[in-house]
Formats: C-alpha cells, sequence, structure tokens
C-alpha cells in the first residue's frame, strides 16, 4: 500500500455554515454537521469537550452531532483521554477505513484506477495502455474492468464505496462534465463519461479535467500543501495546467481554463489536434519529442537512442545518462515550457509552479532548464516568489486527484456517506 502525504492546512479547512436550526445570525462563523466532520478528519482525534471548545457549540449540540455522525462509521469512539480534573472525555477518532474511493485517470494512452481511503492512501492500484482517444467503447469497458480489479482486493464489502472520480485528457464543461471535447476526442462524440460507471457501480460519479485533479491531489496531498495559489502543469501525451486559487480549482466560465496545451507557440508551426497551427503541445507533448528526437538521429549516430525504438521513456531515460541528443530533445521542450510558465507568472503570480507528467522524473535536468527559460521572459516581481518544483505523487497523481475530488464532495455533503453506509 502506499500512503501519500497527509495536508492539515488544505481544503477541508474552514467550517462556517450555521447550525441547522438556527438563524445565521445566532450561529455566525459556527460549524454544521459536515464542519465537524471536517474538523474531525482535519484533526483526526478529539473529545466532545474539544469540538466544543473549537467550534463553540455547545456540549448538547456536539453530542447529538457526534451521535449522528457516530451512526455513519466515519467515526468511532476509541478510548479516555486524559482528564483535566473530573471524568476522563471519551476521544473520537476519524475512521479512515470506513469506506473507499475509486479514482480513475483516462489518459489518452492509458486507464489507470486508485482505490483510497479517506486519508488519501492507495489500497489497490491498476494501469494498463489504451488508445482512450480513439477507442471510447475500450476505454469505457477497461475502467470497469480496472475497478472491478481494484475493488477485488478491497477488505472491506464494495456497498461501503462512496463513489468514482473520473480524470479525463479534456476541457470538461462544468455543465455537462460527462462528455469530453469533441475538438480533442473526435472519436467520443455521443459518448458519455460517468453513465456507464454509474450503471455498474450504483454510485455517484464525478468527471474532471486531469490536470485539475492533479493540482488538487498535489494541493491535498503534495507538493502543493499548505499553498493556496498555485498551477500543475502536466506533460504528458499532451500538455494541460490546473490552476488552485484561494484553495480552489479554478475552471474558468466554461471548463477550458488551463489549456496551455493549445497555446500558440508558433503560428506557423505544425497542425495540432485541435485544429489550430503551432500549439505548444506540438513541440512539448510525448508524440512530439519522439518524432523530435527520430528526426535529430541523424545528426547523433552515437547516441543511446540510434539502433531502437524511439519512446519516451527512452528519451527521458537517454537524458538522464547526460546522452547529448536526448539533453537536447529536453532542452528545447523545457524552453517552450518556460515560454507559456513564464506568461503564467506575468498574468496570475502563482507562489508555486509544480511540474508533472512523465517528462517530470527528470527532475532537477528538466526544472533548471525551465527556470532558465522563464528568467528570461518574466517580469522580476513575479519570478523573484515563485518556486518551480516537480509534483510530490508522481504517476499516481490524476487518479489520486480524481479520488480526492468525491472525497471533497463527500465531507461537503454527508448524505454521500450516509447513501454508502445504507447500502451496506
Amino acid at each position: 500500500m502506499e500512503r501519500v502525504r497527509e495536508s492539515r492546512t488544505s481544503e477541508p479547512s474552514k467550517a462556517a455554515r450555521s447550525v441547522r436550526g438556527r438563524p445565521k445570525s445566532a450561529a455566525a462563523q459556527r460549524p454544521s454537521l459536515e464542519g465537524v466532520l471536517k474538523l474531525l478528519w482535519r484533526e483526526r482525534r478529539l473529545s466532545r469537550a474539544d469540538i466544543a471548545r473549537t467550534t463553540g457549540l455547545s456540549r448538547s449540540t456536539v453530542s447529538e452531532i457526534v451521535g449522528e455522525l457516530l451512526k455513519t462509521r466515519l467515526v468511532a469512539e476509541v478510548g479516555d483521554g486524559p482528564s483535566q480534573g473530573g471524568r476522563r472525555p471519551v476521544v473520537l477518532q476519524f475512521q479512515d477505513a470506513s469506506y473507499g474511493i475509486l479514482g480513475i485517470d483516462m489518459g489518452a494512452a492509458h486507464v489507470s484506477a486508485a482505490l483510497c481511503d479517506l486519508r488519501g492512501q492507495v489500497l489497490a492500484w491498476e494501469d494498463r495502455s489504451h488508445p482512450v482517444r480513439t477507442d471510447p467503447e475500450g476505454a469505457a469497458s477497461l475502467m470497469e474492468e480496472l475497478s472491478e480489479a481494484c475493488l477485488r482486493q478491497w477488505k472491506l464489502s464494495t456497498d461501503r464505496l462512496v463513489g468514482i472520480g473520473v480524470a479525463v485528457p479534456s476541457p470538461v464543461d462544468p455543465r455537462d462534465p460527462d462528455r469530453v471535447s469533441e475538438v480533442v476526442m473526435p472519436a467520443w462524440q455521443g459518448h458519455t463519461v460517468g453513465e456507464p460507471l454509474r450503471k455498474r457501480f450504483r454510485v455517484p460519479v464525478f468527471v474532471d479535467n486531469d490536470a485539475n485533479l492533479a493540482a488538487l491531489a498535489e494541493h491535498w496531498w503534495g507538493a502543493g500543501r499548505g499553498i493556496d495559489d498555485f498551477t500543475y502543469v502536466k506533460v504528458a501525451t499532451g500538455v494541460g495546467a490546473g490552476h488552485i486559487i484561494r484553495g480552489q480549482i479554478f475552471r474558468g466560465a466554461h471548463g477550458i481554463a488551463g489549456e496551455i496545451g493549445h497555446l500558440a507557440i508558433d503560428p506557423k508551426g505544425e497542425l495540432c489536434i485541435c485544429g489550430l497551427r503551432g500549439c505548444l503541445a506540438t513541440r512539448v507533448g510525448s508524440r512530439a519529442l519522439v518524432a523530435r528526437a527520430s528526426a535529430l538521429l541523424p545528426e547523433f549516430p552515437e547516441s543511446a537512442l540510434a539502433g531502437r525504438e524511439v519512446t519516451i521513456t527512452a528519451i527521458e531515460d537517454a537524458a538522464l545518462v547526460g546522452d547529448p541528443l536526448a539533453l537536447k530533445v529536453v532542452g528545447e521542450a523545457a524552453d517552450y515550457l518556460g515560454i507559456a510558465v513564464a506568461g503564467m507568472l506575468n498574468m496570475m503570480n502563482p507562489a508555486r509552479v509544480i511540474i508533472g507528467g512523465g517528462l517530470a522524473r527528470l527532475g532537477e535536468l528538466l526544472l533548471s532548464a525551465i527556470r532558465r527559460s522563464v528568467g528570461n521572459r518574466t517580469l522580476l516581481s513575479s519570478i523573484v516568489p515563485t518556486e518551480v518544483v516537480t509534483g510530490e505523487l508522481g504517476a499516481r497523481a490524476v487518479a489520486i486527484g480524481a479520488a480526492t475530488l468525491v472525497l471533497q464532495t463527500a465531507l461537503a455533503d454527508l448524505r454521500h456517506f450516509r447513501t454508502a453506509a445504507a447500502r451496506s
């Protein structure tokens, strides 16, 4: 099992809803049932007296709320705490393993599934290559297959599944999240992402963009912990970005915020899958890098890439051992990425830029080149306070983020847990 680092500073954090049954003015800044649940999730172990002191709620109200939470299996009484004089308080503990969440990363060329507990711990993992962009039926079938494989490894009943999050390599319109962009993924016209999973597993299914969800995962568990304004840049088959602003995913009016892969780096460049020319994805995406390395091979006959299949993994491996051809390809990609990142820094001034996706495993080899490129194109006031780092969650970031989206939603609305509890 893999445990991602837990967060005590990112969402959920501030509980400020009114107590049920009271006017807002009488309970301003006091948490509701969900607020107390978030408090217990964040602190993990508290007594009823601790909750009363922290929230300002009366002991009777706390007891009533805790009674409701105990019914959900999310909270359990785990013994007596230290006495402050008088009776020893009963300690309540949030039960991380009481329910499970599935997170699915539907990439352009693969499908991954992660079964997570309520603390972001990966309990089961499945991954398989697949031409997702061109085979929607096969991708839908594979999502079900990998989800079932994860659930078979779970110790609890599948009835304890809260929901499923799905990350897609496409803009997602919040008004119709089940449908991917037909411009980016034309073969998916007429297909929905979440409905087959809803029918198969009978749980809520939430769909969002892959870079958005990787950003959410890094915010809760990784390199974005405690940072409320940052940008995550995912470099894989394509290039995308997820923006966390004031602790929340920023999607824009129609869900296309962060689509930096389709910034026109060279208006006279080659045609992109989106129909435009010279997009960043045509210079930095994995297919573009493979094509560039293949084109340069005659100039580098001694390269480690000569005489073998050129893949993005082979390019990364060669760059890590100092191969001149691979370093040239990576350096060019870093320069183009720097152009896009510099534009974001000048426009948005995030506190941190987190680089993720396959290319991020190059670490400082990539980061130092990006920083140089950014430094040549950014206002001093923007670059000085902004860090450029790699993500901490690696290849599982997107799937963990998809699960985190479900967790975030469920902690804000207890009905999701109650529904799961009623099934089991």
